[in-house]
């Protein structure tokens, strides 16, 4: 789904009002799921990268650097995820033969880094990575889902976007209150540059709270720098994506935004590549997108691999070294 603009930081609108009621019901139904208590403890510690609002906020390249930070301090790290936008229940190991429209977009580009378990049911999948030889599991997503018992709770924040308009679905972009959502975070991972005053809004509410900022490094693709680019993404803000090209001095000369896990059809493929020619552009996109592609139409588009560096990941290598 695409985000309603009334939904953003600052926002006031009637819609959200008249949509209080059925905000409260939502959040009902999700803080009574959210806050019972783990009925099964892995063997091995799990760390849950979640968010509290609908949609993207980074957590996929987080999943990816703290895997690598795992695997720095000499740990076997596996990713558990519910495969959302797959077609397969579980628990199964993503291999090179699975497509998007089977695991979903996420767990495709987590297998370039360490196994991945796709499993509606958590605890299955838990189990099934424990056999499989991992010591530590990275749940991607998972955050109010209460099965599992999480060692490390962390939330990933865009600082762009922040949390909104601070309000519960469909009202807002949470998924539950801020409070209630805080009151399970052992850590919070703020990327980019704080736009909406997050930082302070969540230290009034829990002041002790560690929040890690972090920052998206783009690598360099030379290809797109020989002409111009005309940019397409399917993500929780593709506006992002066509900042940080932006950013990389790319000469952006036009963009389409869809909405998250957006799954594309030859037509409209077809037609972006139709117009990049005309435009006399390459066609790029995010890497989660042109996995979510088949095979035949990825010919001729770009990708900006992008990296997540940690401010302060001495802390952070702190809090993994208790495991």
């Amino acid at each position: 789904m695409k985000a309603p603009a009334f939904w953003s930081h600052g926002q006031t609108s009637c819609y959200a009002k008249l949509l209080a009621p059925l905000s409260c019901l939502y959040n009902q139904i999700t803080t009574s799921r959210a806050n019972r208590l783990a009925n099964f403890k892995a063997d091995i510690p799990v760390i849950c990268i979640g968010n509290l609002t609908m949609g993207g906020a980074g957590k996929t390249p987080t999943a990816i650097a703290l895997c690598k930070m795992l695997r720095r301090l000499g740990k076997n790290p596996a990713f558990l995820s519910r495969g959302y936008g797959g077609n397969l229940t579980g628990p199964v190991f993503v291999t090179t033969a699975h497509k998007a429209v089977e695991v979903g977009d996420e767990p495709l580009l987590l297998r370039q880094h360490a196994p991945v378990c796709v499993s509606q049911n958590r605890i299955d999948g838990a189990k099934a990575l424990v056999a499989h030889g991992a010591d530590f599991i990275i749940m991607d997503d998972g955050f109010q889902n209460p099965h599992l018992h999480k060692d490390l709770s962390l939330i990933v924040i865009d600082g762009g976007f922040g949390h909104g308009n601070e309000r519960v679905f469909p009202a807002g972009p949470l998924r539950e209150t801020l409070q209630n959502g805080l009151g399970r975070t052992d850590l919070a991972i703020l990327i980019g540059d704080d736009a909406t005053g997050t930082t302070q809004r969540l230290h009034q509410i829990k002041p002790d709270l560690p929040i890690l900022k972090a920052h998206i490094r783009a690598e360099e693709n030379p290809v797109l720098r020989e002409r111009p680019c005309l940019a397409f993404a399917g993500i929780g803000r593709p506006e992002k994506f066509f900042d940080t090209l932006t950013q990389q001095g790319l000469n952006l000369v036009g963009t389409e935004a869809f909405s998250d896990h957006h799954l594309f059809h030859a037509n409209e493929i077809n037609s972006l590549k139709e117009k990049a020619k005309n435009k006399g552009a390459t066609l790029v996109t995010t890497e989660k997108d042109f996995v979510r592609l088949p095979p035949a139409l990825q010919d001729g588009i770009e990708t900006l691999k992008i990296t997540l560096d940690f401010e302060q990941a001495d802390m952070l290598n702190e809090h993994l070294k208790q495991y």
